[in-house]
């Protein structure tokens, strides 16, 4: 129990920001009946996925049925992963510290498909899903041995204060006429990184992903980074500062390029964390291209900048309802507007009904999880909207000229 902590609680609370410091993962510290007393978090798991704060008094119990050098490796349904140790004090188990969520391989289409699929996820969500797994740190299992063994021994042992040792600060020798050129340099890398930037936004903004390849290739996109060699002391913070401000200018962009503040948000949410976390250069510049490239493709996607502000809404609405109950009465009501109304506008801005849209785009969900071939058709089918299964297959057969067995079968027996 916490009163039998003591003076310990501080201690404690000060290891958890050492791990969190240096990892970079989240850490909970918690008493024997799984209460979280302390914690420090950079991800926000998404509503869809199951609560861990039930799972919390199966890893205690797990915790203390073991002795005091065991650590815990907690794999939950969602293929989330976690690492936990005892809090022993006097022979007692009184709580336990809890590393993660992590994941032990990169998350590929196939990884969120199957979370969706066995966990009766709604369909419209593996977007958000997408963006979470992708942000969380992956972790070998090498990797996760070592964080186990650190776990264990850095809370078998008492909290000793430190002190750094610093060295003297090296005087520059750089004279006024190097200066005056360094500084003539920072100009034009200043002018040439903001129109660099401007192209960039404008390339995202238009969802033109082969604008945003001849930029990178024609320019030398390290100029996004010209500057973490200014504050010598601190190179990898000053790039992560003009990677987040890239961020957000890459978010503005694609809001100005029709996309819905729901996907922007997860989007940018992702790369914040894992900018945050980059450990190298090498990464970071990485991680610009990867960005820009993700917010361009959201605007292919997911714009809807050509439309009305009412099909905006209703294009919106279908994208987050996809695998519920959906037709042009119900988008109508929801709307507040005629149905009859609501018809002619669609059809005259996208040459499609309603109808057709939202079966082309369950279709579109659809051929993602045939293409694992570990859910049945009918199961697909239930998952994306359809509740009758000879429509899905009539629909699907002409959207792809195939049936869904047919373009399972075809799809796995090419891999």
């Amino acid at each position: 129990m916490i009163e039998n902590w003591g003076n310990n609680i501080d201690d404690l609370k000060k290891k958890c920001r050492i791990l969190h410091d240096v990892t970079k993962v989240d850490v909970r510290l918690m008493d024997q009946a799984g209460t979280v007393l302390f914690h420090l978090l950079d991800y926000l798991i998404p509503v869809t996925l199951q609560s861990l704060d039930k799972e919390y008094p199966t890893i205690i119990k797990q915790l203390r049925q073991g002795e005091t050098n065991r650590y815990y490796h907690h794999v939950n349904a969602f293929n989330l992963e976690y690492i936990a140790t005892g809090i022993w004090i006097k022979g007692e188990c009184c709580g336990a510290v809890l590393m993660g969520p992590f994941v032990s391989s990169i998350p590929g289409i196939g990884f969120i498909s199957d979370i969706v699929a066995k966990n009766n996820a709604p369909i419209s969500e593996r977007k958000l899903l997408e963006e979470f797994y992708h942000s969380l740190s992956v972790v070998s299992r090498k990797n996760a041995q070592s964080i186990g063994e650190l776990l264990v021994n850095l809370f078998a042992h008492a909290y000793i204060e430190t002190q750094s040792l610093a060295t003297e600060r090296v005087v520059s020798t750089l004279n006024r006429e190097e200066l005056k050129l360094a500084m003539s340099e920072s100009n034009d890398q200043i002018e040439e990184r903001f129109r660099l930037e401007k192209e960039i936004v404008d390339a995202i903004a238009q969802g033109n992903k082969d604008e945003i390849a001849r930029i990178l290739n024609d320019y030398n996109k390290d100029i996004l980074l010209s500057f973490f060699n200014r504050i010598p002391e601190s190179p990898i913070r000053s790039a992560k500062n003009i990677v987040l401000v890239m961020n957000t200018i890459s978010r503005t962009a694609a809001e100005r390029g029709g996309v819905h503040p729901l996907y922007i948000h997860h989007i940018s949410e992702k790369f914040a964390i894992l900018i945050e976390r980059a450990s190298s250069l090498s990464v970071l510049k990485q991680l610009v291209e990867t960005m820009v490239y993700e917010y361009c493709t959201a605007v292919r996607d997911f714009s809807t900048r050509h439309y009305s502000l009412l099909v905006k809404k209703a294009v919106d609405y279908i994208h987050m309802h996809l695998e519920e109950d959906l037709s042009l009465s119900i988008i109508a009501d929801e709307l507040y507007v005629n149905a009859s109304h609501l018809s002619r506008k669609f059809k005259a801005e996208t040459n499609r009904s309603i109808v057709d849209y939202i079966n082309q785009k369950r279709i579109e969900e659809a051929k993602r999880y045939l293409q694992r071939g570990n859910v049945s058709i009918t199961e697909v089918a239930l998952m994306v909207g359809f509740n009758d299964l000879n429509y899905f297959s009539r629909v699907f057969k002409k959207t792809t000229s195939l049936s869904p067995s047919q373009y399972s079968k075809h799809y796995n027996s090419s891999r």
